[in-house]
């Protein structure tokens, strides 16, 4: 794949790393209080993603070792997440 591609894809990752801040700020500002909203949490992930393969295509290990240690945070969010949204809907 060419260096072009490898740069968007860099770009892309960025772009969507950062949005989940953009996200985050609109549901805080319409709920009046500060929120993380579950969209948060999958942007984080799909940003981590696609950021890792660029640091590893980069052969960066700082880079490649910041975004491993975050899907452990993210994913662990959204199981608690899912988990208090079964536990609520099921009464138990």
């Amino acid at each position: 794949m060419s260096e072009q591609f490898w740069i968007g894809l860099g770009l892309a990752a960025q772009l969507m790393f950062a949005a989940r801040f953009f996200v985050q700020w609109l549901v805080s500002e319409r709920e009046g209080r500060s929120v993380v909203p579950i969209p948060f949490w999958y942007l984080s992930i799909a940003g981590a993603a696609l950021l890792l393969c660029y640091s590893i295509y980069r052969r960066d290990p700082v880079f490649i070792l910041g975004q491993s240690a975050g899907f452990l945070i993210y994913g662990r969010n959204l199981i608690m997440i899912h988990r208090e949204k079964r536990e609520a809907d099921t009464g138990g």
